[in-house]
């Protein structure tokens, strides 16, 4: 088993760990019966920021209302469109997208009081703009943004990799997976209603200390030693899993909550998370299986390289994250 997830833990690309890719936002807010304030963020990777802009139909004027706002991670662009035609049933589009890796979530606040959100892809760049966003929008705008974010967020990824190398028995496996679930539910939903909250930048440190830390048990546990980690993973799996759930919930704050449907969007956007998580979870369990069947005699150093791989990429990730955090 330990051989089989260390090849694993390496069919990763190293330099794709680093980041995730977050989505962009475009907010389009009616001010009157002929004109829209328009806010468009996009995010950002140190100086460079993708060339990817809105483009709306062609009566449209468009004025520039600030000039961008450069924020850690990300730039807003504000604008306010004018005419006298409908915004809805318009194509809007997101000229660049195609040659990104970059989803884009698109929010309309009309001022009758309807919303629209819906999210566009590399492969599906545009869409006609509809008066109103029905209830399975929203379900499956954030139920996908939630799979997504799991699934490219490689820290959070790489935290339940460990635990599955820690935990011995399927029940303990259950328990364990079920308590960071329930842990980063719960600081998931405090922070994106608002009740409580902590600063991006420092989460993102413990997070990757988080890792350093189940590194350093595994390498204990590998030599014999049996700890608090390994008699109860569910434990530290908890306390964790608060921690990760601030980190998800700055996430979910960079894309925006529509504001008529924040109690839906967060529910299934947390689903989203879930479903995530556990089809990495089997996909891992699969390959073990298949790696069992795999007759080969694997060097005897994999057995005890693992946690020191875990370990070295999530101390990089913990010296960069502490370096940006001050500089």
């Amino acid at each position: 088993m330990k051989k089989a997830l260390f090849i694993l833990l390496f069919l990763f690309n190293f330099q794709g760990w680093a980041h995730e890719v977050r989505p962009a936002f475009l907010q389009i807010i009616q001010t009157s019966e002929t004109s829209y304030n328009v806010f468009w963020k996009v995010p950002s990777m140190g100086e460079g920021v993708p060339k990817i802009n809105p483009v709306f139909a062609p009566f449209f004027i468009i004025e520039e209302l600030n000039r961008p706002n450069q924020l850690p991670g990300s730039v807003i662009y504000s604008y306010k469109i004018t005419s006298k035609e409908l915004l809805q049933g318009t194509i809007i589009r997101i000229e660049g997208l195609n040659k990104t890796l970059i989803d884009a979530l698109v929010t309309i606040d009309y001022l009758n009081g309807e919303k629209v959100t819906f999210m566009l892809q590399p492969d599906k760049d545009s869409e006609v703009i509809p008066g109103e966003s029905s209830t399975y929008d929203v379900i499956k705008t954030y139920t996908v943004l939630g799979v997504e974010h799991i699934l490219e967020g490689i820290d959070h990824l790489l935290f339940v990799f460990a635990l599955l190398l820690i935990t011995v028995g399927f029940r303990k496996l259950i328990k364990t997976v079920t308590a960071f679930t329930i842990a980063h539910s719960i600081t998931l939903s405090l922070s994106a209603m608002g009740i409580i909250g902590l600063p991006g930048a420092p989460v993102e440190a413990v997070i990757a200390l988080s890792i350093v830390f189940l590194a350093v048990e595994l390498v204990k546990y590998y030599k014999g030693e049996v700890g608090l980690t390994v008699k109860y993973p569910w434990i530290v799996a908890f306390t964790f899993g608060l921690l990760h759930g601030f980190g998800f919930a700055g996430a979910l704050a960079d894309i925006g909550l529509p504001q008529t449907d924040i109690p839906l969007a967060l529910l299934f956007f947390n689903v989203g998370v879930e479903i995530g998580q556990i089809v990495f979870i089997l996909a891992v369990l699969i390959f073990i299986y298949l790696m069992k069947k795999i007759k080969t005699k694997w060097p005897t150093w994999i057995q005890k390289a693992t946690p020191y791989a875990i370990g070295s990429i999530a101390s990089f990730w913990l010296v960069e994250r502490v370096i940006a955090f001050w500089s």
